[in-house]
């Protein structure tokens, strides 16, 4: 059967990405940061776009009268004290000022009278930005304590090369054998001189595996007995599953003494680099805050640091006009047209994050009124359902969005819970409720004899929830919770 291509012409209906939905639907998953990144960017490229709010035209002549009228009162006094100042020294000789009264004179003059003073002031001022202090990354660490010994050009060659292979944890990343054999070195210098790195602050540092990490912090406190560095050096496994008994039953001495070394090696660092290289604290800004007024949950959107955006009048008159011909008008049009749109959507991105908060609020108000305990089980359906938007929708606009309750902080996505089911039949509970009883029930258990997951799930049957065993590991994991078996304490 041969192949007829033929050209058709038809109807069909279709929906079209263009660029201003994509644009649209990119700024509702951005977050508060990078909003104000990405119009900080649109500022940059868009001439059209200002930063301040549209004012009417009687707003703005009223404005600019206010500011007339102060800064000519403030001239009119400055005038005024100059002038009795020249009529106080007319009677005096020619040649002779009256500094005392000058000096007095300036002293008076407040510092924003005039724009050029603010400038001059700011400009004495120190940059505070040389003055906070930048903490030192560990590399800058230890080649300050390497530039503090007699090393030779050699020697120094293979103390930066190491220190320059030793990760953000401390330990060294690369092969010895590895990095002799790639820069042509002595193996027997260069483990001389990582022996030497070895010794640094901090303690373990330079290190290739954990073994060697604590083995090298037991040589630095003095705190090796005999039984201590072999406990590190063979039983590591051991160590890791708390089979104590093990480590006893080989090493052939009491378990108590296995214990008491076991509480040397907890008190030492496996992540000598811990201290160093941290990054720094994130702090959140909640796009939308809920607060009580009365018997009512109120919503209120954060607006605070956000860029208002606006068209330029220079621009918008210069269209209105015949200045802008050919290209440059279709340019100017353009670029308008593309900052309507984006001040249209970021507006249309603060409403839908304001409509979805107050579906959230509505639908969990007995988790704003009682706690985390009565948070109930809910899907982005049903916000989606509420708010007449598709369920795509609301997962953009709930992702990275952050509300401050007096409750705390917490991400949009946290109210979203799968439902668990009660065994005698009554209301779902959601998910995030049973993580909180399996939270609470693991901080009251006995640290000696923690509790098996099986034993969790029999508590949580008393309390109505049904789940099965391997439900509670998962949730369990999940709060970065241990198994019962490396949760036990000896010591």
């Amino acid at each position: 059967m041969g192949m007829d291509l033929r050209q058709r012409i038809g109807l069909h209906q279709g929906i079209l990405m263009t660029p201003q939905l994509q644009q649209a639907i990119k700024l509702l998953q951005l977050s508060r940061m990078e909003l104000e990144q990405f119009v900080s960017e649109q500022l940059a490229e868009n001439p059209v776009l200002e930063e301040g709010v549209e004012m009417s035209s009687e707003e703005a002549i009223q404005t600019e009268r206010v500011a007339e009228r102060t800064e000519t009162q403030a001239v009119t006094e400055h005038l005024e004290t100059a002038s009795s100042m020249l009529d106080k020294s007319g009677g005096e000789e020619k040649g002779e000022v009256d500094w005392e009264a000058m000096s007095r004179y300036e002293e008076s003059m407040p510092a924003a009278s005039t724009s050029s003073n603010r400038k001059n002031n700011d400009d004495e001022l120190p940059n505070y930005e040389n003055i906070v202090t930048k903490s030192a990354t560990l590399q800058e660490h230890l080649m300050a304590q390497a530039g503090e010994l007699d090393f030779d050009e050699t020697e120094k060659r293979i103390a930066t090369l190491l220190v320059g292979n030793i990760d953000e944890k401390g330990y060294l990343g690369a092969s010895l054998d590895e990095l002799c054999a790639q820069e042509h070195l002595d193996k027997e210098k260069t483990e001389d001189i990582l022996d030497t790195i070895q010794r640094f602050d901090p303690p373990g540092v330079g290190a290739r595996d954990l073994k060697e990490c604590l083995l090298i912090q037991l040589r630095a406190d003095k705190l090796r007995n005999g039984v201590v560095e072999v406990i590190v050096a063979n039983h590591l496994h051991e160590l890791e599953t708390r089979n104590y008994a093990a480590i006893a039953k080989t090493l052939k001495i009491p378990l108590e003494k296995v214990i008491e070394n076991v509480a040397i090696i907890a008190e030492l660092e496996p992540v000598p680099g811990r201290r160093f290289g941290g990054e720094s604290t994130q702090y959140i800004i909640p796009d939308v805050y809920v607060f009580k007024l009365g018997n009512e949950w109120v919503v209120s959107l954060n607006e605070e640091g956000l860029p208002q955006l606006k068209l330029s009048p220079f621009y918008k008159e210069m269209l209105s006009t015949k200045e802008a011909k050919g290209s440059d008008k279709n340019y100017l049009q353009e670029k308008v047209k593309s900052a309507q749109w984006l001040i249209k959507s970021i507006q249309q991105r603060q409403r839908t994050i304001f409509r979805c908060t107050e579906c959230i609020v509505a639908r969990q108000k007995d988790f704003f009124d009682h706690g985390v305990e009565h948070l109930k089980p809910m899907i982005l359906k049903d916000i989606a359902e509420d708010i007449e938007m598709h369920e795509s929708t609301i997962s953009r606009v709930t992702s990275n969005k952050y509300v401050h309750t007096p409750r705390g902080i917490f991400e949009l996505k946290y109210f979203f819970n799968s439902s668990v089911a009660r065994s005698d039949g009554g209301d779902s509970v959601a998910s995030e409720s049973v993580k909180r009883m399996i939270s609470d029930i693991v901080k009251g258990e006995d640290v000696r004899h923690p509790l098996s997951d099986q034993t969790i799930v029999e508590m949580l049957e008393k309390k109505g929830i049904q789940l099965a065993r391997r439900t509670v590991a998962k949730y369990r994991e999940q709060l970065n919770i241990l198994p019962s078996s490396k949760r036990k304490k000896y010591f």
